[in-house]
């Protein structure tokens, strides 16, 4: 298969790498200088210096030539980076191959999961679906084992795309229920930095349990409130990515926990981490879906209070473990 990824990040370079290793695959970014230094190189210095080229990875800078003889496209971008990269797209070609994405998140301002964003660039009834599940990019690059979901509206679809990009190395499940594997892949980025705060003020391992048990019960809450199927939150786009992300040394969103827990400001945690933490802008857009459709998410709340309302993070910890009993289900 002929593979363009766009977005020459971690995640995007990681899969570029890891796909490389069996298909045709174009890296692009629209940087020129990036573009020109990743092949000089045959290595992302920036994000995976660790991580060679294989052979079958190019690298590109124009848009319509990387998608040219393209069989499936890979958008590996920040959310945030989704609907422009849409938009590039459809200014480049006037018919597109199938679409995947690799974006976890709500978009900033609209509250929409990244396949409605889909829906409102590109035609109805254009093949796509998402890639989610536990994957660090520096371990995919390097190619050790890993398990992820293929999810689309389009069961077929999803299959198809498993069964070709399946390898042992990385693992394909193919899923139906897109928004389930959306949701999941969303708000475990929240629930990281909740369990990252509560490791920094050393709540200890009992206390990261429950945190995360709790954040998977709000997590289904809200994806089987948005039509979701609660059998997909104990799968690897649920429960799975919600395990690595909330005790993974290598989650950007934990350490953005860790960090709070040390009384640092946001804005220069975000500065030093120098990668994007999703779940910092989608906390946000969470909790007023929650509370939009009356979905009880006490761990997001509190989140959002050390993110944007000053609160501090000792006492809302206290808070969380202080609530009322009540029935588990």
């Amino acid at each position: 298969m002929k593979l363009a990824v766009m977005g020459a990040g971690a995640w995007g370079t990681a899969l570029a790498i890891s796909f490389a290793r069996q298909h045709d695959v174009v890296l692009w970014s629209r940087n020129g200088s990036h573009v020109a230094e990743l092949a000089a190189n045959r290595v992302n210095q920036r994000y995976l210096p660790d991580a060679p080229f294989p052979e079958r990875l190019s690298l590109c800078a124009e848009l319509p030539r990387a998608i040219a003889d393209a069989e499936l496209i890979l958008i590996a971008t920040p959310i945030a980076g989704l609907r422009p990269a849409l938009r590039a797209l459809k200014a480049s070609s006037s018919t597109l191959a199938p679409l995947i994405w690799a974006c976890k998140g709500f978009e900033a301002g609209s509250s929409l999961l990244p396949h409605q964003v889909v829906a409102e660039e590109l035609p109805v009834q254009h093949p796509c679906g998402v890639l989610s599940g536990p994957s660090f990019a520096r371990e995919v690059a390097a190619g050790l084992p890993a398990a992820v979901t293929i999810a689309s509206d389009d069961a077929a679809f999803a299959e198809r795309i498993a069964r070709e990009w399946h390898s042992p190395l990385l693992r394909l499940y193919a899923n139906d229920d897109l928004v389930g594997v959306e949701v999941g892949g969303a708000v475990k980025n929240v629930m990281a930095i909740a369990t990252g705060v509560a490791d920094g003020l050393g709540f200890g391992l009992n206390t990261r349990a429950a945190l995360i048990t709790r954040g998977l019960a709000e997590i289904t809450r809200l994806a089987v409130a948005l039509g979701a199927s609660q059998k997909t939150m104990m799968g690897l786009a649920g429960m799975g990515d919600l395990i690595l992300t909330c005790t993974g040394s290598l989650s950007r969103n934990r350490q953005v926990g860790l960090r709070l827990a040390e009384g640092l400001p946001l804005a220069q945690i975000l500065t030093e981490l120098g990668h994007v933490a999703e779940g910092v802008p989608t906390a946000r857009e969470v909790l007023t879906m929650a509370e939009r459709l009356e979905v009880e998410m006490p761990i997001t709340a509190a989140v959002c209070g050390l993110l944007y309302y000053g609160a501090e993070p000792a006492q809302v910890v206290d808070e969380l473990l202080s609530r009322s009993p009540k029935s588990e289900s």
